[in-house]
């Protein structure tokens, strides 16, 4: 990918994504139809490799009570002492895959997603890595491997389909995405195509 085709998509990202600032308004909205749901934050990276802008993802581990060996975004639950959803991923992506805060450049924030069999409010934080991801060591007790996906690619409409699913009687759209030999889905497909359609 072009280096000013990167320069756009991230300067799109910034004008396009909610403000970090924003974040519990994005919450409270999604919070006041599902008061009980606990809260979680994931990070989406985005990194320059081989000369496309791609985006990291996890393969949760198999022994996960909870999508084992779903693919993911790193992140998790959120603990009491986080001051916000931004810092909830940050720390769950250094725990998960040993990514370096210092490393990331948060560019925004996509609307939170509520997983209905988990019961979460997820928040999606967007981030850029000027300098690629570095070194990183995988939690194993969590993560299984660390999937790099170029953009690009993932845009592709040929690798997307939907589904309309109906659980307690509420029916939604599910988005799934077929990268190689895996398959994103679930509340990670949701946040990629919400991420994909801003672009």
């Amino acid at each position: 990918m072009e280096v000013d085709t990167t320069a756009t998509i991230l300067r799109t990202l910034r004008e396009r994504l909610a403000p970090v600032e924003r974040a519990d308004v994005l919450i409270d909205t999604v919070e006041g139809e599902r008061p009980h749901a606990r809260k979680a934050a994931v990070l989406l990276p985005l990194f320059v490799q081989n000369g496309k802008l791609s985006l990291l993802f996890i393969r949760r581990a198999s022994t996960l009570r909870a999508h084992s060996g779903e693919m993911a975004f790193p992140g998790g639950s959120r603990d009491a002492t986080d001051a916000s959803p931004v810092m909830t991923a940050l720390r769950e992506a250094y725990e998960e895959i040993g990514l370096e805060t210092a490393r990331v450049e948060v560019l925004g924030l996509l609307p939170p997603v509520f997983t209905v069999v988990s019961n979460f409010i997820i928040t999606p934080v967007v981030a850029y890595l000027p300098w690629g991801p570095g070194e990183l060591r995988l939690q194993r007790s969590e993560v299984t491997e660390v999937i790099l996906a170029s953009l690009s690619e993932l845009a592709d409409p040929l690798i997307a389909r939907r589904e309309q699913w109906t659980r307690g009687g509420v029916t939604r759209t599910v988005y799934f995405y077929d990268y190689g030999s895996h398959c994103i889905w679930g509340a990670t497909g949701r946040m990629l195509n919400a991420l994909l359609g801003l672009l």
